[in-house]
């Protein structure tokens, strides 16, 4: 499975979570040559653990990783049960009835305009994020119309400073989880050392929206998936 194609880049900013869609995002640039900065969001979520999964994806390609504060901000946007712990996590498959409570207002508009400026300020000639077509029924600010949009505005806004020839790479927009699987298994993800669960526990729970999707992701690509998960029948059973 091939990522889009997109002309080389020299430095890419890469908004990491440290889950496997962004991991594999930033694998994949690191193995065609680009020097990377892996940028992370704490924005008060509850599996803040991701970053630690993040940072340890920056030492492993040798790239500068940094987090930005933003948890204050996440108070602010209340109704998400990924900010609000009186808001129980979905549990089930990914669809857009039982995730909606996961939605972030502007999360991803807020993330990107953010890699821009660091992009702006560093020089760098892209910003990469890792959104796949799973996500567009549940996200609408992880949709091509979307990212087509802001990439014209990150252009203009910055018109005279921006890199010349700036891009900005959303490479599984239209691939499925099941495609990332397989992409990260040929750059040489550690899939162990990636996070999805929306509940931040010791363990991938195994049932929220987000470990269900990356169970059939494994399954549907036919990899051995190594992670372990609270729900000890999980992994058996598929």
């Amino acid at each position: 499975m091939e990522m889009t194609e997109h002309a080389p880049t020299q430095h890419a900013v890469v908004i990491a979570s440290g889950g496997l869609d962004s991991t594999t995002v930033a694998y994949l640039l690191a193995d065609r040559g680009s020097r990377l900065t892996l940028l992370s969001f704490d924005y008060g979520q509850r599996h803040r653990k991701e970053l630690d999964f993040a940072r340890q994806a920056a030492g492993r390609l040798n790239a500068r990783h940094e987090v930005v504060e933003l948890s204050g901000l996440g108070r602010l946007l209340s109704g998400s049960a990924l900010t609000d712990p009186s808001i129980e996590v979905p549990g089930g498959h990914y669809t857009a009835e039982s995730m909606r409570s996961t939605v972030v207002p502007n999360r991803n508009a807020i993330m990107l305009s953010v890699a821009v400026g660091v992009a702006v300020a560093t020089g760098a000639d892209a910003v990469a994020f890792g959104a796949h077509s799973g996500d567009h029924t549940v996200y609408p600010d992880c949709r091509a119309e979307f990212f087509d949009v802001f990439g014209e505005v990150a252009r203009v806004g910055n018109e005279g400073f921006i890199a010349e020839g700036f891009q900005l790479l959303a490479p599984f927009i239209d691939q499925t989880k099941a495609d990332i699987v397989r992409v990260a298994e040929q750059v040489g993800v550690p899939f162990v050392d990636t996070w999805s669960c929306y509940r931040g526990g010791e363990l991938h729970c195994g049932t929220c929206g987000t470990c269900t999707e990356r169970i059939e992701a494994f399954v549907l690509a036919e990899v051995e998936d190594p992670t372990d998960y609270a729900v000890a029948s999980t992994r058996a059973a598929r």
